[in-house]
C-alpha cells in the first residue's frame, strides 16, 4: 500500500460502488465532511470495510498503550540493574506519558496535511524503533530518552483512533463508538502487567520492550491494507486521480504556523482560565487519569507488601481492570441506546439532546467515589485480597464511563475550532497529570497510609460528582455565554463536534 497517496479505489478492500463514472457524477464537497450520498464517504462503506479500518486503528492504539505500562512490571528489576531508587525507576512510565502529551497538539496538523494513513504508518514504526532502543539500552539515561521519544512518536496512534472512528461511524452513536475505541487504550494498558507478569520473572526487564515490539509489528502487518478514512484526504486523492480542481474549506486546525499555534496552543491555554465547561471537565479528567495510571505502580507494590503476591499474581489482578473496561463499554452503549430511543433519535442523521451524553458520567462519578474508599479501606491483611482487586475493576468502570461521556459531550459542545482547542487542552492536561501521580503515589501511601491516601482522592472525587450534574442542568446556558460559541446546533443536523473529531482524532489515552 502506498500510504503517501492513499487510493481507496485501488485497495482490494474497496467498496464495489467505487466506479469512476459514479465518482465524477458526485459534486466534490467544499467542507470538512463529505456528502452523505457520496459513495466514497467512509460512512457509506460496507460494514466489513468499516470494521477493518476500526480494527487496525484499535490494534495500533493497543500496541502503544501496551508500551506505556510495559516497564511498570520491571520497576524492581530496574532499581537493581541501574542502581536507582523506585521513584526514579517509575520515570520509565512518566516520561513515556509526557512524550505522548505532545500528540494532541501536533497530530491534527499532521493528519490535515497528509491524511491519517501516512501518519499511522510513520508513527508506529518510529515508536517500534525507539522501543527496540529502550530494550537494548545500556544506561538508565539512554533508556529514559528512548522511552520519552517512544511516547512522542507513538502518541499519534492514540490520537488518530478517535478521528478514524469519527470518519466511519455515525455521530448519533458517538458515546458507543467512543466506548469501543477507548477499549484499545484501557485494555492495552491493562494487558501489559497481565502478560509481562509471566515473562519478566523468566527473562529480564528488557523483554518488556521486546514483547511490545512484537505487538507493534503484528499491528503493523494487520494494517498494511488500511484505507484512508479522513474525508478531506479522500476528496484530495480523488481529485488528483480524476484531474479535478478541488477547493476545500480552510482547515479548522489552521494553515499557517501562527494559526496552528493559536488553535492547539494559545486558545487551549486561554480556555483553561476562561471557559467554565472546559475547566470543570479538564480538572475531572485530570483526576481520573492521574488515579488510573497510579494503579500500575501501587497495585503490584501493595499486593506484594500486604498479601505477599508474586509478580505474575499481581499481574493477574489487572484482569479486574480489563473486566471493568468491558463493562463500561456495555453500560455506556446501553445507556446511549436507551436515551436515543427515548428521544426518538435512532437513525443516522439524528441526534439526542447533547446533555444526554452525560448520563454515563453521572453514574460513573458515583462509582469513582465508592471505589476509592472501597480500595483504600479494604487493602489490608484482614480482608481477602479479592475485595480491593474487585474495587480496582469498579474504579476502571467508573473512569472509562466518565471519560467516554465527557469527551463525547465536548465533541458537539462548541463550534468546530472551539471544540478542537478544548479537546487539545483536555487531552494534554490529563496525560501530564497521569505522568505525575505515579511518581509520588508510594510516598503518599507510606505517609498517609492507604486508606487516607485513597480517601483523599475519594473526597476530591466526591466534589467532582457535581461536574456532570452541573453540565446536565446548566450546560447549554454556560456554553451560550462562551465567546467560542456561535449559534449552537441544539438538536439539528450540523454535527459540529463530529466534524472536528474527524479533523483532530484527539486522545482517549
Amino acid at each position: 500500500m502506498d500510504t503517501s497517496s492513499p487510493n481507496t479505489h485501488d485497495n482490494p478492500m474497496s467498496s464495489p460502488s467505487s466506479d469512476p463514472k459514479m465518482e465524477s457524477a458526485v459534486p466534490p464537497s467544499v467542507g470538512h465532511m463529505m456528502s452523505p450520498t457520496d459513495p466514497d464517504n467512509p460512512q457509506n462503506w460496507p460494514l466489513h470495510r468499516k470494521l477493518y479500518a476500526s480494527t487496525v486503528a484499535v490494534a495500533f492504539a493497543f500496541a502503544v498503550a501496551f508500551g506505556v505500562t510495559s516497564l511498570t512490571v520491571a520497576v524492581q528489576d530496574l532499581t537493581k540493574a541501574f542502581d536507582v531508587s523506585m521513584t526514579v525507576a517509575v520515570l520509565g512510565l512518566s516520561l513515556n506519558l509526557l512524550g505522548i502529551s505532545f500528540a494532541p497538539i501536533t497530530t491534527p496538523h499532521l493528519s490535515e496535511r497528509f491524511g491519517r494513513s501516512p501518519v499511522y504508518f510513520v508513527s508506529l514504526p518510529l515508536f517500534a524503533l525507539l522501543i527496540l532502543g529502550a530494550g537494548y539500552s545500556k544506561t538508565f539515561g539512554a533508556l529514559m530518552v528512548c522511552r520519552f521519544f517512544a511516547g512522542f512518536f507513538g502518541g499519534p496512534c492514540l490520537v488518530l483512533i478517535e478521528g478514524t472512528f469519527a470518519d466511519v461511524w455515525s455521530p448519533h452513536i458517538t458515546v458507543t463508538y467512543y466506548s469501543f475505541l477507548s477499549l484499545a487504550s484501557y485494555i492495552g494498558a491493562g494487558c501489559a502487567p497481565l502478560i509481562l507478569g509471566y515473562v519478566v520473572p523468566a527473562t529480564s526487564w528488557r523483554w518488556t520492550q521486546y514483547v511490545t515490539l512484537m505487538i507493534a509489528l503484528a499491528a503493523y502487518l494487520l494494517g498494511i491494507g488500511m484505507p484512508e478514512t479522513y474525508p478531506r484526504e479522500v476528496l484530495r486523492s480523488r481529485a488528483r486521480r480524476l484531474g479535478q480542481n478541488l477547493k476545500l474549506a480552510k482547515a479548522e486546525s489552521g494553515v499557517t504556523l501562527a494559526e496552528m499555534a493559536q488553535t492547539t496552543l494559545f486558545t487551549p491555554l486561554a480556555m483553561a482560565i476562561s471557559e467554565p465547561v472546559v475547566i470543570m471537565i479538564t480538572l475531572y479528567l485530570s483526576l481520573n487519569f492521574a488515579v488510573l495510571f497510579q494503579w500500575f505502580i501501587s497495585v503490584p507494590a501493595v499486593l506484594a507488601l500486604t498479601y505477599n503476591f508474586t509478580l505474575h499474581q499481581a499481574g493477574l489482578a489487572f484482569i479486574a481492570a480489563i473486566v471493568g473496561a468491558l463493562a463500561s463499554t456495555l453500560t455506556s452503549s446501553l445507556i446511549e441506546a436507551f436515551t436515543n430511543r427515548m428521544s426518538g433519535c435512532t437513525n443516522v442523521g439524528t441526534m439526542a439532546p447533547l446533555e444526554h451524553r452525560l448520563v454515563p458520567a453521572i453514574f460513573g462519578s458515583l462509582g469513582m467515589v465508592a471505589s476509592l474508599f472501597w480500595i483504600g479501606f479494604t487493602a489490608k491483611p484482614s480482608v481477602n485480597h479479592t475485595v480491593p482487586i474487585v474495587g480496582t475493576g469498579a474504579y476502571v468502570w467508573s473512569s472509562m464511563s466518565i471519560l467516554t461521556a465527557l469527551v463525547s459531550y465536548i465533541f458537539d459542545a462548541y463550534p468546530p475550532k472551539g471544540t478542537l482547542s478544548a479537546l487539545t487542552l483536555m487531552a494534554t492536561t490529563r496525560i501530564i497529570f497521569a505522568a505525575w501521580l505515579p511518581l509520588v503515589i508510594i510516598q503518599m501511601i507510606m505517609g498517609l497510609q492507604g486508606k487516607w491516601a485513597y480517601g483523599t482522592f475519594g473526597f476530591i472525587a466526591a466534589a467532582m460528582v457535581l461536574v456532570p450534574l452541573i453540565l446536565f442542568q446548566f450546560g447549554p446556558a454556560l456554553r451560550a455565554r462562551s465567546r467560542h460559541s456561535a449559534q449552537m446546533m441544539g438538536n439539528d443536523k450540523h454535527l459540529m463536534g463530529h466534524q472536528v473529531d474527524q479533523e483532530m482524532g484527539n486522545m482517549h489515552a
